[in-house]
């Protein structure tokens, strides 16, 4: 079976394409927005705030230190690709679009 679109495993990282809503009024998955991941956070996107909360929101996550997760591309859009190194657990919110 083809893996979806919005992330890819890559020597037990994973990579995931999110779309993200800054100033919302939780951190959460939001399940899929078109080819992506929607991930709302309530940080706003400025000074880098939300992209903090986003490593932060992620890190939590996914069971693992935000040094084990990087913003390789998007850092100024909504659109962003994060790799999450070795993933200790996949959040119940994604269990049916990110499995292994």
């Amino acid at each position: 079976m083809a893996q979806p679109d919005c992330y890819q495993w890559q020597d037990g990282n994973l990579v995931l394409f999110c779309h993200i809503q800054p100033k919302a009024s939780a951190n959460e998955f939001a399940g899929r927005h078109g080819e992506r991941i929607k991930i709302r956070i309530m940080a706003a996107a400025t000074d880098g705030k939300a992209n903090a909360g986003l490593i932060a929101f992620v890190a939590a996550a996914f069971g693992v230190s935000k040094q084990r997760v990087t913003l390789s591309a998007g850092s100024q859009s909504r659109q962003k690709t994060l790799k999450v190194e070795r993933p200790l657990t996949i959040p119940e919110a994604l269990a049916n679009i990110v499995v292994a």
